[in-house]
């Protein structure tokens, strides 16, 4: 018998990891009356940030979760596909039984008949011959893999022509203080030893951890205060971890032959946003979209993770005109009525990037148009239910053009796909 390599040991201490602390911590029964909502594989975003609301909602969406966890991802998504009545299959893969057998439990409670559950590796997929997928989720995963780089291509390997996927890495900058609190655990209690010894060991450190500590002063997340046991030891005790800066990101994705159709919200990679000088944003402005997303995250310095949907390049599938008075726009999640309410008197949005709540200007008439978003009025019904308000044509065209852009790209206002 051979000794395991380092690479081998961190495989096998993360393998035990999830098979004793199945993560994110989830209670079955809990679907009876809540459905976790979130990015990526919202439905809605899929149609839109992927497929550019052009993919008709007939067509049957066939989706690979690649390391499932528990399910809050692939639970959302084969909810939304059967309660819309649309046609589709959402297949999940992961290599830990116990977390496997609580996403089931769920889709059980759900009554979910578009869902299937496979043990296996997503780093051998070839193996599981699944075929070919319109979508891919691969959430919180590839920053776990010996070999990021090669897990991420085997995943574009089996996606369909046309198809795309939602992902998401850890960022560092918002998570000062994990990685403090990583090593020093490390050192304390190896990687090498139980889970349990070792989430005893995190759990006594954080009875006294100093006041002084990053951990302490970051707010950007919250497993291991609420996360239980499972969240605690994901956080802090997680034998293979590593972030990406946004341009390294970005460098990760071209790797594969990807590029994002969508940094998740666009907005909150605008630094003009909460930088109002006028000088700087000119000169912000004049820079490429990547270096002014770096200089957000730079700035803003809370992003804990990047959630983006990927396409191949030059694949990118354009919207329709949100000015064709035949688009249907569609509200992402929070109806129009409520969104509209949250509206202050001086017509500003107060908009949570994290930690960061960060005022958006909004068209004075946009309060009286988000209640008419239904997903079933056209942008040219909008016109002729606001215009015994005063609102000549010419003038809504300029509050549509304004609100709506605004409202993308803060993720709240999308457009429907055709039936």
């Amino acid at each position: 018998m051979t000794d395991q390599s380092p690479a081998d040991t961190r495989d096998s201490s993360l393998a035990a990891q999830y098979e004793a602390y199945p993560y994110p911590e989830r209670n079955p029964q809990d679907e009876a009356k809540r459905l976790l909502i979130g990015s990526p594989s919202h439905l809605r975003e899929i149609d839109y940030w992927v497929f550019g609301a052009k993919r008709a909602q007939s067509q049957p969406l066939r989706a690979l979760v690649a390391g499932c966890g528990t399910g809050d991802g692939a639970i959302m998504l084969a909810t939304h596909l059967q309660r819309a009545g649309r046609p589709g299959e959402v297949v999940c893969v992961d290599r830990s039984q116990k977390a496997l057998s609580i996403a089931q439990a769920r889709a059980q409670t759900r009554e979910l008949a578009n869902i299937r559950f496979i043990q296996g590796s997503l780093t051998e997929l070839d193996a599981l011959d699944l075929g070919l997928f319109d979508y891919i989720d691969c959430c919180g995963v590839l920053h776990h893999l010996p070999d990021p780089d090669a897990a991420l291509a085997m995943l574009e390997k089996h996606l369909a022509p046309g198809g795309g996927m939602g992902l998401m890495v850890y960022a560092p900058y918002g998570r000062t203080g994990v990685y403090m609190a990583q090593d020093a655990l490390e050192k304390i209690a190896p990687h090498s030893e139980s889970p349990q010894t070792r989430l005893d060991m995190a759990r006594r450190v954080m009875r006294t951890l100093p006041a002084t500590a990053w951990l302490r002063q970051n707010g950007n997340f919250g497993d291991h205060l609420s996360g239980g046991d499972a969240g605690l030891y994901d956080l802090l005790l997680n034998p293979r971890d590593r972030a990406y800066t946004v341009t390294e990101f970005l460098d990760f994705l071209g790797k594969a032959g990807l590029e994002p159709s969508c940094l998740m919200e666009p907005a909150r990679y605008d630094p003009t946003l909460f930088l109002p000088d006028p000088r700087l944003r000119a000169r912000i402005s004049s820079l490429p979209w990547q270096q002014q997303a770096a200089i957000a995250e730079d700035l803003a310095g809370n992003m804990p993770t990047h959630v983006a949907y990927v396409v191949r390049k030059g694949a990118r599938i354009t919207p329709p005109d949100p000015m064709d008075f035949s688009a249907v726009p569609i509200m992402r999640e929070i109806p129009g009525v409520e969104l509209a309410k949250q509206m202050q008197p001086d017509h500003t949005l107060p908009f949570a990037f994290g930690t960061l709540v960060v005022p958006i200007p909004l068209p004075p008439q946009m309060r009286g148009i988000l209640p008419l978003i239904d997903g079933e009025r056209t942008v040219g019904a909008l016109a002729e239910a606001v215009a015994p308000r005063g609102i000549s044509e010419n003038k809504f065209r300029k509050v549509w053009a304004e609100g709506f852009t605004t409202l993308e790209r803060l993720n709240r206002v999308l457009l429907r796909p055709p039936a």
